[in-house]
């Protein structure tokens, strides 16, 4: 059971948010959103091939979607340059 689709908005825009204020960079609220979620959900599928799953509530999915938008953040930043 995961934490249902407006929940995952909710993290994924907050996690997202917080990654571009980590990370210094200048997205807007949608492309924050986006982050967040694609973040949480590429770092979910990288841990879950290593046995570590993060539990189905809103804090380690928001540090999971704050990781994961940090690592795409800086992947975007890394193949622009």
């Amino acid at each position: 059971m995961g934490l249902g689709l407006i929940a995952s908005i909710i993290v994924g825009g907050l996690a997202g948010w917080i990654a571009s204020m980590i990370m210094k960079a200048d997205t807007g609220l949608l492309m924050n959103i986006v982050l967040g979620i694609v973040g949480a959900l590429v770092l979910n599928l990288i841990l879950s091939l290593i046995g570590i799953y993060a539990a189905n509530s809103w804090i380690p999915q928001l540090f999971v979607g704050i990781a994961g938008a940090c690592l795409l953040i800086f992947g975007v930043r890394a193949v622009r340059s």
